[in-house]
C-alpha cells in the first residue's frame, strides 16, 4: 500500500481486545486519506483519526475503472459469532500490508445496543482490527444519532397530524397548511407538489382548489391501527418494545399503542444502506410508506410534508466515514442495518468510492451480516440489484467449533463455558457438521462467484479438523479454502486468504446471476428463497395473505424480497441445525420499506429491540480518569 503500513508486534497469547488497539498510535486519518490520493477538498476531517468522505469523489472518478469486488459472509454461526469481521479486517491487512495491493475494507458501523449489551463492539479482534477501537464502537461521527433523529421527528409528525385532524373541520386544516403570507396570498410549499401530484391535482395556486380537492389534499385520513412506523433509540430497552402514547389530557384521550425499536433496525437506517446519491436519498426518504389511510391507500413521509426535513437531518450521515486498520490499510465505515428485517449491509455508497479509489487491480472488501443464506443472498439479490455493482468472489467464514455445532455437537450458549466436545479433536464431528458449509458454498456459488472458504482458527483445533474443513469445501465447490490465523497475527496470518481471493477475482467465469427476477409475484419470489434454504414448500398465515395481496394492489409486487429469519438455521427453526430440509417455511406476517425498496416477509417473531442480559458488557467498560482512555471493551 505504501508508507502508512504498520508492522504489529504480536504477543502471545494475544490480549485483549482493547488492550489491542491501544498499543499502536493511529496515524493521522490525513496520511491514510493521501494514500487513497484523495484530496483535502474530498473529506472533512473529525478529530485526528475519523474523517467524513464526500460522494463527490464517485463523480471525479467517473472515468476509472473499478476494482475487484469481494463479499464476505459465514456459515450459519454459532451465538458466539465465528469472526467475519475479523476475517474480513485481516484479509484487508494482508492484501494491503503484505501483498502489496490497494485495498480498501468497507464494514458496517455497530450499534450502542449489542456494544453495551452482550456481544461487544464490531471492530474485528485480536490482531485485525479498525482504530481507534472505542471511536469505531462509541458514536463515531453521529450516523446513528442522525438516523434515530430523522426517524424521530417522522413518528412525531404521523401523530401530530393524527391528533390535528381530528380537531379541525376541513376548511381549518387547508387554512393552517396554507396560510396567507403578509400579503394575504396563499401558496403551497414545494413538498406539497408531490402529494397534488399523488392526487391528480395539477393546480398550482391553493385558491384554485375546490372543497373537494382541497378536503382530499388536506385531509390525510391516517388509519391509525395500519401505523407500522414506530420510535427508534440506539439502546438495548426491552421495557420499550410495548408502550401506549397520548397518555396527556391534551390529547383528548387519542391512546394509541405502539413501542420502540432500535434505531438500526429504522428504514431510515437501510435507505441510507441502499442509496446511491443525496438526490436518490431525498427520493427514498419522501417514499417511506408510515401506514395507510382508512380507504386504503399507503401515506408517505412526503404526504406528511417531512421528506426534506428528514433529508436535512442525513445529509452529512450520507458522507462514508474514513478509518484505518491496525496495520494502517483504509476502511470505509457507513451504515449498519440490521440483518434480520433489513439487508445487514454496509452502504453502496462507500463500496462505489472504494471502487474507484482502489482502481483496477486493487481489492474493496466489504461484509455481508450473518450466514450466507441471509447475508450474502441480501447482498446479491437487494444491495447489487441496486447499486449495479458485481461482486467478482465471495469468502464464507467457518470456524471448527460452528461446524462441530452442525455435525450434532451441545448447544452453544453465549456467556457459559464451551462444552469439551469443543476444544477437543473430533473429526468426525466436524466432518459430519460441513453439510452447513456444502450447501452454502452451493448456494453462492449459484450467483456465478468465485467462492473461497475461510477457515478462522483457533488454538484448540487440530491439524487434522482444518484438514478436514479443507477437503470437504473443496469437495463442495470451493475456488479454495485457506486456513487462517489473522486474529492471532494479523494480516500476516491472512497471506495466503489473499493470494487465494485474487485468483478468484482474476479466474471469473460467469457474470452475475440473481436467485429471481423482479417481475415475477412477492409469493414467487418468497418461494425462490425458501427453496435456496432447503425448504419443500411455503406456508402463509392468513395475515401474511392479506398483506401480499395489499402490497400487490398497491403496486409494490415489483421489489426484491428481504427474508426476516433467524440467524442460527438455515430453517425457521433456530434449534434445527446443519443443512435441514423438506420443511414449509411458515411465513407469519409479511411488512415493506417501500423507501429504501424492499419487502420483508416475517419467518417467526423478530425481536427488533433486543434487551439488556443480567450481565452486560457496560459492567466493564469505563474510562481511565488518568490518560482518558477507554478501558473494557469487547
Amino acid at each position: 500500500m505504501g508508507k502508512t503500513v504498520r508492522k504489529l508486534q504480536v504477543e502471545s497469547p494475544v490480549p485483549a481486545d482493547i488492550d489491542v488497539a491501544n498499543s499502536v498510535e493511529p496515524f493521522h486519518i490525513s496520511e491514510i486519506a493521501q494514500e487513497l490520493n484523495l484530496s483535502p477538498h474530498n473529506y472533512d476531517l473529525y478529530g485526528k483519526y475519523k474523517a467524513k468522505v464526500f460522494l463527490s469523489v464517485i463523480d471525479e472518478l467517473q472515468g476509472s475503472e473499478d476494482g475487484y469486488y469481494v463479499v464476505v459472509g459465514g456459515i450459519t454461526p454459532t451465538p458466539l459469532g465465528e469472526g467475519k469481521s475479523t476475517t474480513t479486517v485481516g484479509l484487508c491487512q494482508a492484501l494491503g500490508a503484505f501483498l502489496d495491493k490497494k485495498v480498501v475494507t468497507c464494514l458496517r458501523q455497530p450499534s450502542q445496543g449489542p456494544t453495551f449489551g452482550i456481544k461487544g463492539g464490531a471492530a474485528g479482534g485480536g490482531y485485525s482490527q479498525v482504530i481507534p477501537m472505542d471511536e469505531f464502537n462509541l458514536h463515531m461521527t453521529g450516523d446513528i444519532h442522525a438516523i434515530t433523529a430523522a426517524n424521530n421527528l417522522l413518528a412525531a409528525a404521523i401523530d401530530a397530524r393524527i391528533f390535528h385532524e381530528s380537531t379541525q373541520s376541513d376548511k381549518a386544516l387547508f387554512n393552517r397548511l396554507c396560510p396567507p403570507n403578509k400579503e394575504g396570498k396563499r401558496s403551497f410549499s414545494n413538498i406539497m407538489f408531490s402529494r397534488l401530484k399523488k392526487l391528480g391535482i395539477s393546480k398550482t395556486d391553493p385558491e384554485e382548489l375546490t372543497p373537494e380537492e382541497a378536503k382530499k389534499f388536506a385531509r390525510l385520513d391516517i388509519d391509525p391501527e395500519s401505523i407500522t412506523w414506530r420510535r427508534v433509540m440506539d439502546v438495548n430497552d426491552r421495557f420499550l418494545r410495548k408502550i401506549t402514547i397520548g397518555q396527556g389530557p391534551e390529547e383528548k384521550g387519542m391512546v394509541r399503542e405502539t413501542g420502540f425499536d432500535i434505531s438500526v433496525a429504522s428504514e431510515i437506517m437501510a435507505v441510507l444502506a441502499l442509496t446511491t446519491s443525496l438526490s436518490d436519498m431525498r427520493e427514498r426518504l419522501g417514499k417511506m410508506v408510515i401506514g395507510n389511510s382508512k380507504a386504503g391507500n399507503p401515506i408517505t413521509a412526503d404526504d406528511l410534508g417531512v421528506g426534506g426535513a428528514l433529508t436535512v437531518l442525513m445529509k452529512d450521515a450520507i458522507n462514508p466515514t474514513l478509518m484505518q486498520t491496525l496495520e494502517g490499510t483504509p476502511v470505509l465505515v457507513h451504515a449498519g442495518p440490521f440483518a434480520n428485517i433489513a439487508h445487514g449491509n454496509s452502504s453502496i455508497v462507500a463500496d462505489k468510492i472504494a471502487l474507484k479509489l482502489v482502481g483496477p487491480g486493487g481489492f474493496v472488501v466489504t461484509e455481508a451480516g450473518f450466514g450466507a443464506d441471509i447475508g450474502t443472498e441480501k447482498f446479491m439479490n437487494i444491495k447489487c440489484r441496486y447499486s449495479s455493482l458485481t461482486p467478482q468472489c465471495a469468502v464464507i467464514v467457518a470456524t471448527i467449533r460452528a461446524l462441530k455445532m452442525h455435525g450434532g455437537g451441545p448447544e452453544v450458549v453465549a456467556g457459559k463455558p464451551l462444552d469439551r466436545a469443543y476444544v477437543t479433536e473430533n473429526v468426525a464431528l466436524v466432518e459430519a457438521g460441513c453439510i452447513n458449509l456444502a450447501r452454502h458454498i452451493s448456494n453462492t456459488k449459484a450467483y456465478g462467484v468465485n467462492v473461497v472458504v475461510a477457515v478462522n482458527k483457533f488454538s484448540t483445533d487440530s491439524e487434522a479438523e482444518l484438514s478436514a474443513v479443507r477437503n470437504a469445501a473443496l469437495a463442495a465447490g470451493a475456488f479454495d479454502a485457506v486456513i487462517c490465523s489473522h486474529h492471532a497475527h494479523g494480516g500476516k496470518g491472512a497471506v495466503d486468504l489473499g493470494i487465494a481471493v485474487q485468483k478468484a477475482c482474476e479466474n471469473v467465469t460467469h457474470p452475475l446471476r440473481f436467485l429471481y427476477p423482479l417481475d415475477i409475484s412477492i409469493k414467487e419470489k418468497i418461494e425462490a428463497i425458501a427453496k435456496s434454504y432447503g425448504a419443500s414448500g411455503v406456508e402463509y398465515s392468513e395475515q401474511a395473505e392479506k398483506q401480499i395481496e395489499m402490497y400487490s394492489k398497491q403496486g409494490f409486487s415489483h421489489l426484491p424480497i428481504c427474508m426476516a429469519k433467524t440467524q442460527y438455521s438455515f430453517s425457521h427453526n433456530a434449534s434445527e441445525k446443519g443443512a435441514p430440509s423438506g420443511f414449509v417455511l411458515p411465513i407469519r406476517d409479511v411488512r415493506a420499506s417501500i423507501g429504501a425498496g424492499f419487502i420483508y416477509p416475517l419467518v417467526g417473531t423478530m425481536s427488533t429491540m433486543p434487551g439488556l442480559p443480567t450481565r452486560p458488557s457496560f459492567y466493564g467498560i469505563d474510562l481511565d480518569t488518568t490518560t482518558g482512555r477507554v478501558i473494557g471493551l469487547s
